[in-house]
């Protein structure tokens, strides 16, 4: 028999058992988009995790390490670090090289979620995932120094809208009982920003102003004693910060980003840090993407489980076709033919499903990345299969002919006389 004969009684064969084989394609092509999807969405969570913040040159704080002073500024994990003075922010904002800088102060919170204080530069510089600005779903940026304009999530968990009078609590934490509240000073909600799938949707801003006015009548992190500065007399004092937590820095040439680095890192006035956010968190993922790998490691297990499957249904029709190979064998068909019979079937199987589940991920992709989008900030395009996912697609089709080998090798070993002899 001919290549093409062999091909045209595979393919009438698997027909012929187009229910069960269909269900196997099923079951493989679920399993192809499973696979595909986890990395193609790993792919993209970690291109937006490196994209929290963009177009940020340098990230610069008082001298810790690199990936704290990420977490805590970027993500408002962890530990506080040391502010840096006021000063120092002036002389780096004097910088010829600095573009823009963005101080940010945080410490406070509102019912668990950070308060960051910064001035307008934040809205006009500050950029996210592909250097994306931040828009505003409703009101406008803060203005009047009790004015607060929130992050998605807060608005959303919250309940708040443009109106909305709200009070902040003296440190940062879950715990609003054991936190004290700025209660004489309520804020104002002026604008919510739209989703950005990062850390921005979980912040309430405040101006700088507002941060050293709320704190005005305290001292050593308490309120003051019989001491007590109404909202409407605060701009009688001098508001401006004596510190900020970090500063956030866009040169005018990215070649002068490590000629200012070292100059930041080398300041004898006092003792700073300055941080490529990429490289800091590329640093990052290396410590929390080990789920990445958990869940490539679960995908995979699902595509061994679903091939085995394949091997179990060739092998339970197996038995049942053993008058018929013997037939084959009968009429001429060599023991390699019958070898190849199978095994075009197998690879049948397995081209249909790989194309079945690139389609169904292409359908899941279109539905799914609207929503990816705007509550996770994770841009999801369907597109022609990636090198890496090219890569994933050839090694289950390799695993798939050699799962399909051991059935094809069981009926090589049927001998003519075994065929055709019934069985007691």
């Amino acid at each position: 028999m001919n290549m093409r004969y062999l091909l045209k009684m595979a393919l009438h064969s698997a027909w012929n058992r187009k229910l069960t084989l269909g269900m196997t394609v099923m079951a493989i092509a679920l399993s192809v988009t499973l696979l595909l999807g986890v990395e193609r969405l790993r792919d993209q969570a970690h291109q937006g995790f490196g994209l929290s913040v963009s177009g940020t040159d340098l990230v610069v704080g008082a001298r810790t390490s690199p990936v704290q002073l990420m977490l805590y500024s970027v993500f408002r994990i962890g530990e506080a670090t040391n502010n840096i003075s006021w000063a120092s922010y002036e002389k780096l904002k004097q910088h010829p090289m600095v573009a823009w800088s963005i101080p940010i102060s945080l410490g406070d919170s509102h019912l668990g979620f950070a308060v960051l204080g910064t001035n307008q530069d934040y809205f006009r510089h500050y950029r996210y995932g592909d250097r994306l600005a931040l828009k505003f779903a409703s009101g406008k940026p803060f203005n009047a120094t009790f004015d607060a304009v929130l992050g998605a999530d807060v608005a959303k968990q919250l309940g708040y809208e443009v109106g909305s009078r709200i009070t902040l609590s003296h440190g940062m934490g879950n715990s609003t009982n054991s936190l004290a509240e700025h209660g004489d000073k309520p804020f104002v909600v002026v604008g919510i920003l739209k989703p950005t799938g990062t850390p921005v949707d979980r912040t309430v801003h405040v101006s700088l102003e507002a941060i050293s006015a709320i704190h005005l009548d305290w001292v050593g992190g308490a309120r003051a004693p019989g001491f007590q500065i109404p909202p409407q007399y605060v701009q009688k004092f001098d508001l401006q910060p004596k510190d900020v937590t970090a500063v956030l820095i866009g040169l005018k040439s990215r070649a002068a980003v490590f000629r200012v680095q070292r100059m930041v890192n080398e300041s004898k006035d006092e003792p700073l840090l300055a941080v490529m956010p990429g490289l800091a968190l590329e640093q990052l993922w290396q410590v929390v993407g080990v789920a990445e790998k958990s869940l490539m490691a679960v995908s995979a297990i699902v595509v061994v489980v679903s091939l085995s499957g394949l091997v179990a249904v060739i092998m339970a029709g197996l038995n049942e076709r053993r008058r018929e190979l013997a037939i084959l064998r009968a009429v001429g068909a060599q023991p390699r033919e019958i070898l190849l019979l199978l095994m075009y079937e197998g690879i049948f199987v397995i081209l249909v499903s790989i194309v079945t589940g690139l389609i169904a991920l292409t359908i899941a992709t279109l539905c799914a990345a609207p929503i990816m989008q705007s509550h996770f900030g994770i841009s999801m395009t369907a597109g022609w299969p990636s090198l890496e996912e090219l890569r994933l697609l050839a090694a289950m089709a390799l695993v798939g002919l050699l799962a399909s080998l051991f059935p094809a090798w069981m009926a090589y070993r049927l001998s003519l006389a075994d065929g055709l002899t019934p069985r007691l």
